[in-house]
This record gives structure tokens, sequence and C-alpha cells, in this order.
């Protein structure tokens, strides 16, 4: 009974470690590729190409099919459009929101198509020269999403800049006019999360903020 609760404590510890480490790493990460945009924008733009590449040898070595890997190459170059600007993007601008929307399709498109294989018709099994279809292995399935379905979209995230006024809090003034920096989509998400974390513990009592209370 105790080893079943130590076990669960130390998964749930296990978790949110996981989580934080995650989060300093998008953090660091973020902060890399403002300092290295030009660098960056080729990079996403090759592995773009790369991809699609990839996608096409898919097709013709491993019999892939047509219209889904057609609709995941569309996808690709859905992503190459947010590169225009980069390392600005408007959250709100149709690209962005239809790569968004993209994303989530290619994932569940392709776990339906590895989830639910083709199996021929039982005539088709019985002749004497069948050849049953390759099931991909679980190491092959989690290759492919991680890097044709994840790691562009990922590194996307990672790398494009939103304006400050999405976060108000964050506007720096200058001695002329307001002069509006820009974020790191991770980091406006690690820094709302932390937010609410730091609300959530003083609702409870606790303080985690360092900074509350400081005059700046």
């Amino acid at each position: 009974m105790i080893l079943q609760l130590l076990s669960c404590v130390g998964a749930i510890v296990g978790f949110v470690f996981l989580v934080l480490a995650i989060a300093a790493a998008l953090y660091y990460i973020s902060e890399l590729v403002e300092e290295h945009s030009e660098p960056t924008k080729r990079l996403l733009t090759r592995l773009i190409y790369c991809v699609m590449g990839i996608f096409v040898l898919l097709v013709v070595v491993d019999r892939f099919p047509i219209m889904l890997t057609a609709f995941s190459i569309f996808s690709y170059w859905v992503y190459l459009k947010n590169l225009t600007r980069f390392p600005y993007v408007e959250l709100s601008s149709p690209v962005f929101l239809v790569s968004c929307v993209l994303v989530i399709a290619n994932h569940f498109l392709w776990f339906s198509h590895f989830h639910n294989p083709y199996i021929p018709p039982i005539e088709e099994r019985l002749k004497h020269d069948y050849i049953p279809p390759r099931i991909p292995s679980f190491m092959e399935v989690c290759s492919f999403f991680g890097l044709c379905v994840w790691f562009v979209p990922f590194a996307l995230f990672v790398s494009l800049s939103a304006h400050d006024n999405l976060l108000p809090h964050h506007i720096a003034v200058s001695n002329d006019h307001d002069k509006k920096k820009n974020n790191g989509l991770a980091k406006v998400v690690v820094a709302h999360l932390r937010e609410f974390v730091y609300s959530v513990s003083r609702r409870l009592g606790y303080e985690l903020d360092p900074n509350h209370g400081r005059i700046a």
C-alpha cells in the first residue's frame, strides 16, 4: 500500500519536474532564437523543404497514401508562409490560425492512418502469391510523428515572436513614444503559465513570486 502511494507521488513529482524542465528549455531556446533570427529562418526553411521531400519519398518508396501525404505537404507549404515576416507573427492572422488547425488535423489524420491499417479482403489474402502489407513498428511510428508531424510546428512555435501588445503588462515606454518590443511565443506562453501558478498559489496563501511587492 505504501509502495503504491510512493509510486503515485513519485510519478506526480517527476511530471512536475519534466514540465518545469520543458518550460525552462523553451524559454532558453526562445532567447537564443531572438538573437539569431536570420540563421533560424534559413534553418526552418530548409527543414520545411526537407520534410516535404521526405513525404515524397514515403509515397514513392513506402507507398504512403497519396491524398493524406498531399495534405501534409500542403500543410508544410502553409507553415512556410509564416516565415514571410519572420520572426514576427500576428496571432490573429489567417495564416497562423490555419497553421494551428493543420497541425491538429495532421496529427489526428496520421494517427487514424496508423491506428487503422488497411487489411485486404479475405479473397486477396487467400491467393498463393499474396504478400501481407508491412505494419510499421512502434518506433517507426514515433519517429515519423516526431520528425514529420511535430518537429517543424514545434520549432515554428518556439521561433516566432508575438508583439507585446498581446501582453499588456509587458509594454515598454521610451522617452519619445511607446516602443513595443517582441516576445517569443514560447516566452509568452511560459509567462502566462507562470502568472497563473503565482495567482493560484496566492489564493492558497503562498507567495511563490520572488519579485512580488518589489518596487521597480
